[in-house]
């Protein structure tokens, strides 16, 4: 087994080949093997991996993507491996590694290095004026949080943030705490990405969620897949992609990159895509630029009523506002559109033709649509065109959010979420007998925002990396120092244990491929997949240490000292056992089913090996869950960014060799770049134009236009650039790198998601370094 690096990345070492035209097949199955031998050893490897999203087994803590109700003994894709590779790993940070490293060195490696030293084994305390952080019993860190939380003037001044890998019985919990101290101050992942959706999927479809199964992708006559990379960030979406095309359905990406997976997919599960070509996925490939999505729906809208190729049933029996929004189209600049999309009419004509051709169509889409500072009007209008063929609703038909994290779907269905609905607050008030606070809380901008003004004393971090997450990299990192005690609970380390409050708590936790043991025995866990599939979660390999806790029974304890005396609730708060939920996770699914809909008889649910659907779109009646039963036709007014001469704009985005904020290895095999992250792709035209040469060193430069007229910049020095597949006036840069260029005031209208996919930048020559 390989140990963990002594460097980070040295971007001297960059490598610029040529990107790929098909994914998987086996080089994946190789650096599979690779990655798993290197973390896990062989005969872990071989133990962990075909376990992986089986029915008997543990929840991929990667994606969301659902599994098939068939599954195949590798029922993993090569990013999946990575993750489990990751935390299941024998490579271990312990109290020994801290008192060698100071904080202040730790600062100064690179987050892949973080990363590949190991698993978290020891509860750790970085205590006022230390430089190290030093080991701290689980009875004293406890004590260290109740205190702090307290001495609070006020529960808004704590901030509790979640990311999508927490189970749902921990969210639960997570939430129940929270609103048991007082404070609706709940931030998460979700908040970061698809938060857009979630807005303009409530407003005209009643739910906040996507409405389709694999079982409608397989029947999909046409499926459009916009704004999203699944080779890289959902592979085995592309095994349901390949079902659907060998049952005949047409399939057109949009997207500002041409990726790999969608061109072709050899499935690594067949001889055919080890030793043959793969599968054609894309059998249209519109290169899109940043942002014009919007305009191109709003383009197919027009064309499909120009056509009359509409289900006028549907439309009359089941929606509102038609009338309203054929009129709003009815003067559409088709110079404005073509601007906006970077494409020709005929292209888009013949995608009209393709949906007119279609009897039933699903449109995925995953952050290429939601960071931008329009995303709520963009989906808006993606749902109008699904409307006016009657496509929601039907077998084969719908919307479909691909989610990132395994569970970050689940997660706001257990209540993490800082304006839950009145009904949600009724059930939970009822079950637990007080009163949880109404009042909003901070998303994710908005507890940034707060930490640095002083409103906020406290963090908790219930896993994920804030820090490489947030928005705004400078601005955040001042906003946690300026806490007084910061809490991340955590399997690995990262950069969110570096950037602290005055003092800061690391907690390690169980990882989803451990054994969870507790005082009733082994415990299982449940996830909700993107499609709303519920189902079973049970590790099997040894916890990585005796110290490390799972995140129901961390969370449990921190309430019972908060929240009670001696272990008898205090009045006001939850009246529940919390001793009790940490030593039997069946308590707290009792209490998820009398509160959260869908999951009555939740216990007996899961002894269904597939689990269990829960609501998540039109009833069999083909009723919204909206104010008037129908969905919403919107009007919505056309917009797109519009960048000055000399400037381009910039998408972050994720190599292959990453997921979120971790960083597996230095590759985008993909796209031909090795060895580095430090890179920006722009189109070999814009240059020339910039008078830029290829491979070129600048420093990237984003422009924040401010209230008074002047332009605010902030800075990323030292990039290589890439001549690349770019629409013209669009660069493409990976995060967290370059989240430091994403203002934090830059959020979209309604959802409040930073506009990571549209941020107007200007290169400069970078200075050459002191060494050179």
């Amino acid at each position: 087994m390989s140990k963990a690096p002594s460097e980070g990345i040295n971007e001297d070492d960059l490598k610029i080949g040529e990107p790929k035209t098909r994914a998987a097949g086996l080089p994946a199955v190789m650096h599979s093997l690779q990655i798993g031998v290197e973390q896990m050893g062989v005969v872990r490897t071989a133990r962990t991996l075909f376990r992986v999203n089986q029915k008997k087994g543990f929840d991929c803590p990667g994606c969301a993507w659902p599994e098939p109700e068939r599954r195949h003994i590798a029922e993993f894709c090569e990013n999946g491996a990575k993750a489990v590779a990751e935390e299941a790993t024998k490579r271990t940070v312990n109290p020994a590694f801290f008192a060698q490293h100071s904080v202040a060195e730790l600062r100064e490696q690179d987050d892949y290095w973080l990363g590949q030293q190991g698993r978290l084994t020891h509860p750790m305390v970085l205590r006022e004026g230390a430089t190290h952080y030093e080991p701290i019993s689980w009875d004293d860190a406890f004590a260290m949080i109740r205190d702090e939380l307290k001495g609070l003037d006020h529960p808004d001044q704590a901030v509790f943030y979640t990311s999508g890998r927490t189970s749902n019985e921990a969210a639960f919990v997570y939430q129940l705490l929270v609103r048991g101290l007082g404070t609706n101050n709940l931030p998460d992942c979700s908040n970061m990405c698809h938060e857009s959706s979630g807005s303009a999927l409530s407003e005209t479809i009643g739910i906040g969620k996507g409405t389709v199964s694999l079982e409608d992708i397989y029947q999909a006559s046409l499926i459009i897949i916009a704004g999203q990379n699944p080779g890289t960030n959902h592979p085995r979406m592309l095994s349901a992609l390949e079902k659907a095309k060998r049952n005949g359905a047409r399939i057109v990406a949009i997207n500002p990159l041409p990726e790999a997976g969608l061109f072709r997919f050899a499935n690594p599960q067949e001889i055919s895509g080890i030793i043959g070509n793969g599968t054609k996925i894309a059998d249209e490939f519109l290169q899109i630029k940043l942002g014009g999505d919007q305009a191109l729906f709003q383009a197919l809208a027009a064309c499909l009523i120009e056509r009359g190729a509409l289900d006028e049933k549907f439309i009359a029996e089941h929606t509102t506002g038609f009338e309203a929004f054929r009129d709003g189209l009815a003067d559409l600049d088709w110079a404005e559109v073509l601007e906006a999309t970077g494409l020709a009419e005929k292209q888009i004509r013949s995608l009209a033709a393709d949906l007119e051709a279609s009897d039933s169509t699903i449109i995925c889409w995953a952050m290429g649509l939601t960071q931008h500072k329009h995303s709520v009007a963009m989906l808006r209008d993606v749902v109008n065109v699904l409307l006016l063929q009657g496509n929601i609703g039907k077998p084969g038909a719908g919307v479909s959010p691909v989610r990132g994290h395994s569970n970050v779907q689940g997660d706001r269905t257990m209540g993490i979420f800082e304006r839950m609905p009145e009904t949600f607050h009724n059930a939970l008030d009822a079950e637990f007998d007080f009163v949880s606070p109404r009042e909003h809380g901070y998303d994710t901008v908005a507890a940034i925002r707060a930490m640095d003004e002083g409103k906020v004393r406290f963090f908790m971090g219930m896993g994920g990396n804030f820090v490489r997450a947030a928005p705004d990299t400078e601005h955040t990192e001042r906003a946690l120092r300026n806490t007084r005690l910061t809490v991340q609970v955590s399997t690995k380390l990262n950069y969110s244990h570096v950037v602290t409050g005055t003092q800061a708590l690391i907690l390690p936790t169980l990882g989803r491929t451990e054994r969870d043991t507790q005082s009733s025995g082994e415990q299982q866990v449940t996830v909700e997949d993107s499609m709303s599939m519920v189902h079973a979660s049970r590790g099997r390999l040894a916890p990585v240490s005796d110290e490390v806790r799972s995140e129901v029974a961390i969370v449990a304890e921190i309430a019972e000292k908060l929240l009670t005396d001696d272990g008898a609730p205090k009045p006001g708060t939850p009246q529940t056992d919390w001793r009790a939920l940490a030593g039997d996770y069946s308590l707290i699914r009792c209490h998820i089913a009398a509160v959260v809909p869908g999951f009555k008889d939740f216990e007996a649910k899961l002894e269904n090996p597939g689990g269990f659907e829960l609501p998540h779109g039109p009833s069999a009646d083909i009723r919204f869950n909206t104010p008037d039963g129908r969905a919403q036709f919107t009007v919505n007014e056309l917009h797109y960014p519009k960048v000055p001469a000399g400037r381009l704009l910039l998408q972050t985005l994720r190599s292959h060799d990453q997921y979120n904020t971790t960083i597996y290895g230095t590759d985008d095999r993909y796209r031909g770049i090795y060895h580095g992250r430090r890179i920006i792709m722009v189109n070999a035209e814009d240059l020339a134009e910039l008078g830029l040469a290829d491979e070129q060193m600048v420093d990237l430069i984003s422009e924040w236009p401010l209230a008074d007229g002047t332009i605010q910049e902030r800075h990323a020095k030292a990039f290589r650039v890439v001549a690349y597949s770019t629409p013209r006036g669009c660069a493409a840069a990976y995060y967290p790198e370059t989240n430091v260029l994403v203002p934090l005031d830059s959020t979209a209208i309604t959802s409040g998601t930073p506009t990571s996919k549209s941020v107007v930048i200007r290169l400069e020559p970078a200075e050459p370094s002191p060494a050179s």
